[in-house]
């Protein structure tokens, strides 16, 4: 019989992440390679693990005003367990017997391009809910300040583009074309 091939990761440094360019649907990923993460996402949300369930079910009751996450998403080239687009955060179910070098590799391109993922073990999920989503909650407080940072930052820096040319009164710089 012939030998099958297997997905295998190259033996490299945590410093040797893929970079991921965000141009397009699929971040320069093919289309059929989208459609094959899009189809792996649907099977496991068929065949999700009883932790999965559970977060879900509690992220579904739960009020989180604008903020929402969505189950096994594709975000570039990676499935997270769930994913909070607004805020740049995913979250990621640690099972037992998951590649750890597969993860990290997944996690550095994802933080690349700005999404923070935060691991949470299975067993932690099922048995301390709670505190589980206090963690979530912490990390998702933590997040929004990084992005009003960020904002404030780059405010500071393009002050130009953050002021309205026009107030709504409609005072602004005179037209000179126009005459009244």
């Amino acid at each position: 019989m012939t030998e099958r091939k297997t997905l295998k990761v190259r033996d490299t440094t945590d410093a040797d992440a893929p970079e991921l360019e965000k141009k397009g649907r699929g971040w320069k990923i093919s289309d059929k390679r989208l459609d094959v993460l899009h189809d792996q996402a649907r099977d496991m949300k068929r065949h999700a693990s009883d932790a999965h369930k559970a977060l879900a079910a509690r992220f579904a009751k739960a009020d989180l005003g604008r903020y929402t996450f969505k189950r096994f998403a594709v975000v570039g080239s990676a499935i997270v367990d769930f994913n909070c687009h607004n805020l740049g955060m995913a979250i990621a179910i640690d099972e037992e017997g998951a590649d750890e070098k597969l993860a990290r590799r997944r996690d550095k391109s994802l933080e690349s391009v700005g999404v923070r993922v935060m691991h949470i073990k299975a067993a932690d999920i099922l048995e301390n809910m709670d505190e589980v989503l206090a963690r979530i909650t912490a990390g998702m407080r933590l997040r929004i300040g990084d992005r009003g940072d960020a904002r404030r930052r780059h405010d500071a820096e393009h002050p130009r583009q953050t002021t309205p040319r026009y107030d709504r009164d409609g005072n602004g710089p005179s037209r000179s074309y126009r005459k009244d």
